[in-house]
C-alpha cells in the first residue's frame, strides 16, 4: 500500500526528517526542538527503540544491568510529550528522492510503505558489526552486539544452551567489556585478537598491563593469530574456532567484536559523496554534498584534530555533539565541528 508524499506539515512549518535514532539522531531532535517551536520534527528508527544506551549493552548481558529498561535513555512517548516529536519506530527508510526531497518508508509492522517530504533530511544512520566472509561465519551461536534485541539474544542463548565456554573475537572496547562480563557470569572466555596486542589504539607500553589483568582474572589470550572459521560440532552442542596460525579453540558461545563499518547504503544509492574510509563526507557543519541532507554520527568521516586526517571514529560523544552542531547549523547558527582527537 501507498500513500502520497507529505511536502510540507500542514501548518506550513520547516519539516525535518531524522533517519535515526539513538546518539546522533536524537540528539539532532531534542537540540533542534530546543532552539524552535517552528520546526516540525519526524525520526524514523529501524528498530523497537529509538534511544538507548548502548555502550551499557555488554553490562546488560553481563548482569550489572539487571533490568531492560534502563537501557532506555528516551521513549517515543517522551519525545512526543516533551519535545512535541513525532517518532516512528520499525520504520525503516528505503530510499532518498533528491530531485523531490523525499524518501521511502516502509513500516515493518504493517507492511506499508509511504513516501515523506522534508525540507531538511538528517541522516544518523550509524554503523553495522562487521561479519566477515570466513566459513562458518552464520552458524548459530556466532553473536554481534550492537543493539537491544541483540543482547537479549546473547542472555537467552547463555541461559538456554548453559554456556561454560565463549569466544571473542577482536581484543577492542566491545570485545574486552564483553570478556569482563561473561567473566563475571563464571564464563570461562578466550580473546583471539589479529593484531599482537588488545587495544589497537593504545601504546604496546600500555596495552601490557591490560593484558596482564585480563590473564590475572582468567581469561585466555591469543593474540597476533586471526580467524580462519568456525565449524559445529556434529550434535550442534559446541562451536569450534580455527586461527591461521593452525589453532583450535572450542566454545559454547562466540561473540564478534572485530569493529562496525559505516552505514552508507542510503547515502550511496542518493549519490551523497563518500570519502575513502567509506564514510558520508560531511563539511564541519556536519552538511553533506547535497546542501538539504545533513549527517552525524558512526555514518560519517570526521577530522583528526592533530592530525587533520580524515577517520571514522564511532563513539556516542562524538555522534551527540555532532548532532547538536547540526542542529544549530541547520536554524542558521554558525557552529562548527572541530574535529575528534582519538
Amino acid at each position: 500500500m501507498k500513500r502520497d508524499a507529505i511536502n510540507n506539515s500542514q501548518d506550513g512549518k520547516k519539516r525535518i526528517l531524522i533517519v535515526g535514532g539513538v546518539a546522533g539522531g536524537a540528539s539532532c531532535a531534542a537540540r533542534l526542538r530546543r532552539l524552535s517551536e517552528e520546526v516540525d520534527i519526524t525520526i524514523f528508527e529501524r528498530g523497537p527503540y529509538v534511544s538507548f544506551a548502548n555502550c551499557g549493552l555488554p553490562y546488560y548481558v553481563g548482569d550489572v544491568i539487571t533490568d531492560e529498561r534502563d537501557l532506555l535513555v528516551a521513549t517515543p512517548q517522551l519525545f512526543r510529550s516533551r519535545f512535541n516529536i513525532d517518532i516512528r519506530v520499525q520504520s525503516d527508510v528505503r530510499a532518498i528522492d533528491r530531485e523531490r526531497c523525499e524518501i521511502e518508508v516502509g513500516n515493518l509492522q504493517t507492511g506499508e510503505i509511504y513516501r515523506e517530504g522534508y525540507d531538511v533530511l538528517v541522516l544518523a544512520t550509524g554503523a553495522s558489526p562487521i561479519r566477515p566472509p570466513l566459513p562458518g561465519i552464520e552458524l548459530p551461536g556466532i553473536h554481534t552486539l550492537r543493539t537491544i534485541p541483540d543482547s537479549r539474544q546473547i542472555r537467552e542463548w547463555i541461559v538456554e544452551r548453559e554456556v561454560k565456554r565463549a569466544i571473542v573475537v577482536g581484543g577492542g572496547f566491545i570485545g574486552l567489556e564483553m570478556a569482563e562480563n561473561l567473566t563475571k557470569r563464571g564464563i570461562s572466555v578466550t580473546i583471539i585478537e589479529m593484531l599482537p596486542q588488545v587495544m589497537p589504539s593504545i601504546d604496546p607500553e600500555i596495552a601490557i598491563l591490560i593484558q596482564d589483568c585480563l590473564i590475572t582474572n582468567g581469561i585466555t589470550l591469543c593474540l597476533d593469530d586471526a580467524v580462519a572459521g568456525f565449524v559445529q560440532s556434529n550434535d550442534g552442542s559446541a562451536l569450534s574456532v580455527s586461527t591461521k596460525a593452525g589453532k583450535n579453540y572450542e566454545a559454547d558461545m562466540i561473540l564478534l567484536a572485530i569493529g562496525v563499518r559505516p552505514e552508507v547504503t542510503l547515502a550511496r544509492q542518493a549519490g551523497l559523496e563518500l570519502g575513502a574510509l567509506g564514510g558520508v563526507l560531511v563539511d564541519d557543519h556536519m552538511c553533506t554534498s547535497d546542501e538539504r541532507i545533513w549527517a552525524v554520527g558512526d555514518a560519517v568521516e570526521v577530522r583528526d584534530f592533530v592530525t587533520s586526517e580524515w577517520t571514522l571514529v564511532p563513539l556516542a560523544g562524538p555522534a551527540n555533539r555532532q548532532g547538536r552542531i547540526a542542529a544549530d547549523a541547520i536554524l542558521g547558527r554558525d557552529v562548527r565541528f572541530r574535529g575528534v582527537q582519538a
